[in-house]
């Protein structure tokens, strides 16, 4: 009789423990993992300092489809988009989510958005309009894998997001574009400039250079500054061939680069750029 009822509880052990492996191995046959990763494409602004207080996905394409990611104690999310340069990023969103299509994302903005201008001590209000604040929607229309990994590149560009109004005040209208790292490659490079000391011709590392981004046609894509050192890092870009152009930097001839072919999953060093000063 003992061994019976040892035999049975062993049993009963076993199709528990079963139960619980085969909802572990549901649950992962049935998720993707979903990274978003914020970069800057900056503008003529000392600091643009943003007020996350929401990033959600859907599914579904219905309004009662909308998922938070992570949860209500993850946000705010505070950030100065003008230190997203040269490498630095941002990881918005790391979460475990169901497989198969994202429709969409969105990000919901807050108050107390601030914005400020060489020149001036103070921060100015960058006021956010009602339809920002209920969720700036970016269109996905990926089919997530169950079991893989998907990196989001989100490239605010601040330059077209901070609009002036005719009273002197500043809206914040995001522009972001989005590119899964998967199916993007990156350009990386070094800006320095040319000095003039005693006569005799001195290079040393820009800061600050706007590095913009076209197409073969002229179309622009995105643009980024570079560091203290000069450096620069352009990520989230489609497959196929651009052209760099640095222009109207003070002091300098404007630059443009020949052909720079991105290839899907790899960062394309070029050589240094370096800007000369206008002969007379």
């Amino acid at each position: 009789m003992m061994l019976k009822k040892i035999y049975f509880i062993a049993i009963t052990a076993m199709v528990v423990m079963l139960g619980f492996q085969s909802c572990e191995s549901d649950e992962e046959g049935n998720t993707a993992r979903v990274q978003l990763k914020l970069v800057d494409a900056p503008g003529d602004y000392l600091e643009v300092n943003v007020n996350i207080v929401d990033i959600q996905y859907n599914n579904s394409g219905n309004e009662a489809g909308w998922v938070s990611f992570g949860k209500p104690e993850d946000y705010p999310i505070n950030v100065d988009l003008t230190t997203l340069i040269a490498g630095n990023s941002l990881l918005l969103a790391d979460q475990i989510i169901p497989s198969g299509m994202l429709k969409q994302i969105r990000l919901v903005l807050g108050d107390g958005n601030t914005l400020k201008i060489e020149g001036q001590e103070s921060m100015m209000a960058l006021n956010t309009p009602s339809a920002m604040q209920s969720g700036l929607k970016l269109n996905m229309n990926t089919t997530l894998d169950a079991g893989f990994t998907y990196t989001f590149i989100l490239d605010w560009d601040v330059q077209k997001s901070v609009v002036m109004t005719g009273s002197g005040m500043y809206n914040l209208k995001p522009v972001i574009r989005v590119n899964a790292e998967v199916n993007s490659g990156s350009i990386e490079g070094n800006v320095s400039g040319e000095f003039l000391v005693n006569g005799l011709s001195v290079f040393s590392d820009l800061e600050n250079a706007m590095v913009q981004v076209y197409t073969t046609g002229g179309v622009y894509v995105t643009e980024t500054g570079t560091n203290a050192e000069g450096d620069f890092l352009i990520q989230g870009l489609a497959a196929g061939d651009y052209k760099l152009k640095i222009v109207n930097q003070e002091a300098y001839n404007d630059y443009e680069s020949a052909l720079i072919t991105v290839t899907v999953g790899t960062v394309n060093t070029i050589a240094p750029i370096v800007l000369m000063i206008p002969t007379i």
